[in-house]
């Protein structure tokens, strides 16, 4: 069953558009992943599905209901923000129950859903606390309560965690990714953090200034990415590209020479007919590139430029002949800054995207 459906979804502001015809479909327990730079539309989108903005075109429903022009109170979803928006003179408890107590539920069951909301969130011990006397993390995890207890079919997420620290933010995705299992609902989350995406998400939808790029799972965006944008910014570092040009076409092949490696000549098989002469886009990611010459790859000429230490790995990042910025994985030896060296691509793995950044091998 799906959880969401999105049919040729547009939103324009007068006559400036910022959703361009977006087609979506997330199934009923599925969380999804909206992720983008900022003003892709992300935001815009996730509020929405939640009624807080109006549609200009298309369709959504929830479970198979039309709600395009239902209020956002009567949707069944619930929607964690940015910001905590905890009320400060209440407690925990009455935070969590303010929904429940403005519908004038029956006391016996605000009581019931709050402690089980408090036990998935491990909040038992902080039901009589302000928000003032809690962390970044469980303040956030009481507006995460807030929305169980309303039992929605939907959960929205709109970068739930920008105000935590690094270490609070992955113990929040761990806790998020936990919450998602116990209780299986449907969950939309937003980010422009392409590592949230890739370890909250059952599906990632990539957006460009209000268009669907590409949607899939975290690891086929990641191996099979279907532009030069989606292969940029999928992966972190991102991949790394060359300028090159088609010296000899075949049927399904093409024969590719790199600015940056003149007279080395290799091969990619191709998608669609290239054109001997035309302009290339070569991608290789981080870790399928080697220290030195060798191993049967292309050898690139580059100068060190500085190395990010992460401990086990590094990421060293280098300057090609033509000032081509890149960088490489790297786990034993960091060449020293300015330092010549060279670098063994493995042709197998490398990508290749026309002139306009089209998918191509």
């Amino acid at each position: 069953m799906s959880g969401i459906k999105l049919t040729d979804v547009r939103k324009s502001f007068g006559s400036f558009s910022v959703i361009h015809g977006v087609d979506i479909e997330i199934n009923q327990g599925e969380f999804a992943v909206f992720v983008g730079p900022s003003g892709c539309g992300k935001s815009t989108l996730l509020r929405m599905i939640a009624g807080l903005e109006e549609t200009s075109g298309g369709q959504i429903s929830i479970e198979n209901e039309d709600v395009t022009h239902r209020e956002a109170s009567k949707r069944g979803v619930a929607m964690v923000f940015q910001s905590y928006a905890l009320y400060p003179h209440l407690s925990v408890f009455e935070n969590m129950a303010f929904s429940l107590s403005i519908a004038k539920r029956p006391k016996a069951e605000i009581q019931q859903k709050v402690k089980a909301a408090a036990d998935i969130l491990r909040l038992g011990d902080y039901l009589q606390h302000k928000p003032s006397q809690l962390s970044g993390g469980q303040r956030q995890r009481v507006a995460i309560g807030r929305a169980i207890v309303r039992e929605p079919r939907v959960f929205l997420f709109d970068e739930p965690l920008s105000n935590l620290d690094a270490e609070l933010r992955v113990k929040m995705r761990m806790e998020i990714a936990r919450l998602h299992r116990q209780i299986g609902a449907t969950m939309v989350y937003v980010t422009h953090d392409q590592v949230e995406a890739m370890t909250l998400a059952d599906k990632i939808v990539v957006l460009k200034e209000g268009i669907v790029q590409q949607v899939g799972a975290p690891l086929e965006l990641y191996r099979d990415p279907q532009n030069m944008f989606v292969a940029g910014f999928i992966g972190s570092p991102g991949m790394n590209f060359l300028k090159g040009k088609v010296i000899g076409a075949g049927q399904g092949s093409a024969r590719i020479e790199l600015d940056d490696a003149p007279g080395q000549v290799f091969e990619l098989p191709t998608r669609t007919p290239v054109a001997q002469g035309s302009a290339i886009n070569v991608g290789v990611r981080p870790e399928h590139i080697g220290l030195g010459a060798g191993d049967g790859g292309l050898t690139l000429p580059v100068t060190a430029e500085f190395t990010e230490e992460l401990g086990g790995t590094g990421y060293l990042h280098v300057l090609t002949a033509t000032n081509a910025e890149m960088t490489v994985e790297c786990r034993e030896s960091r060449p020293q800054p300015k330092e010549k060296i060279s670098l063994s691509l493995r042709v197998p793995e490398m990508l290749a995207f026309d002139a306009e950044g089209r998918r191509l091998s």
